[in-house]
């Protein structure tokens, strides 16, 4: 039986977009993978239609590393109505309840968004892409079936508050993976006594990445038609993804064994935690965690095309 034939572009790197409003992340995630003609593409976590910005885009021997970033602590910018509840806990949905704001001043505010940092248990929405009984949430819930959902641990590393005007205002967040934003501002708004929902979001950070280095559909296009040469420019390096991580150079002779997916001891490597792994010949190879014994042992690698690794440098 013949192997079926994969079409498109072997390009492998990290595209910081910069998704629209309107646009679903998978509908995003396609038209650009259209544009680079690309073979493997794939995002690393969903922003909702009407969420604008960053949606990392993983290309080639880069979607071996979106589950680190998928785990990455996250920041947004939120901007909150006071006062009106809805279906979704986002302007999308059908108001559910109107309460009056007049009570709610900026002290009060404040001092109720201070209770929501640290860690904090979150009951996740129906409007969510958590599955019960192998059907998504979200579906069940335009059907008009809720179902039993366990509280989850989610940490809010902090929250600011911004402009308070009328029955809006804004925060920005940074949290852990699995915190619904939306979550947060419905019940910011039920321990004020008068509801509350998500009437502006943007993500502006995803582990190592910040808004400043995100590219907008307008540039990639402008860039395709410019050529493949110009779109690739646009590609942030493999290892970007987990630049944060302690770095180990290995030698020779320990990249051979550990591309074997045998652990090699390191001379002065950390004693704990996860690293990146470079390759004398070839650069980055992949991702590695130090293990009980002080070994570094292989965890996630990737492929040498031609002779050289597959990255894409700046």
């Amino acid at each position: 039986m013949s192997r079926r034939r994969q079409h498109g572009r072997d390009v492998s790197g990290i595209l910081l977009l910069d998704k629209p409003l309107g646009m679903t992340s998978n509908e995003a995630l396609q038209r650009v993978k259209r544009l680079y003609q690309a073979r493997k593409a794939g995002h690393t976590g969903s922003l909702d239609p009407l969420a604008s910005g960053l949606l990392p885009l993983c290309f080639g021997e880069a979607t071996k590393l979106s589950a680190y970033l998928l785990d990455a602590d996250k920041r947004y910018w939120v901007r909150v109505k006071l006062g009106v509840t809805t279906t979704t806990a986002d302007a999308e949905g059908e108001v559910v309840q109107t309460r009056p704001t007049a009570g709610v001043s900026a002290a009060a505010l404040q001092q109720v968004v201070e209770r929501f940092a640290g860690q904090i248990e979150q009951l996740p929405p129906m409007y969510s892409a958590l599955k019960y009984q192998g059907q998504r949430l979200y579906k069940l819930a335009r059907e008009g079936v809720e179902v039993p959902r366990e509280p989850r641990k989610v940490t809010i590393h902090s929250i600011e508050l911004g402009a308070f005007e009328g029955d809006e205002f804004e925060m920005r967040v940074h949290c852990s993976k699995g915190t619904y934003v939306r979550t947060l501002a419905e019940d910011i708004g039920e321990r004020l006594g008068c509801g509350a929902h998500v009437s502006g979001l943007c993500r502006t950070g995803v582990g190592p990445y910040g808004a400043e280095q995100m590219v907008t559909m307008q540039r990639l296009e402008d860039a395709a038609a410019a050529g493949n040469e110009a779109l690739d420019a646009l590609l942030l390096p493999l290892d970007s993804a987990v630049g944060h991580w302690p770095e180990v150079r290995l030698s020779a002779d320990s990249a051979y064994y550990l591309k074997l997916g045998q652990p090699v001891l390191v001379p002065k490597a950390p004693t704990r935690g996860w690293v990146r792994l470079y390759d004398p010949a070839s650069g980055f190879l992949g991702v590695g965690e130090i293990e009980d014994d002080g070994k570094v042992a292989p965890r996630r690698l990737m492929a040498v095309l031609g002779g050289q690794r597959s990255t894409v440098s700046r």
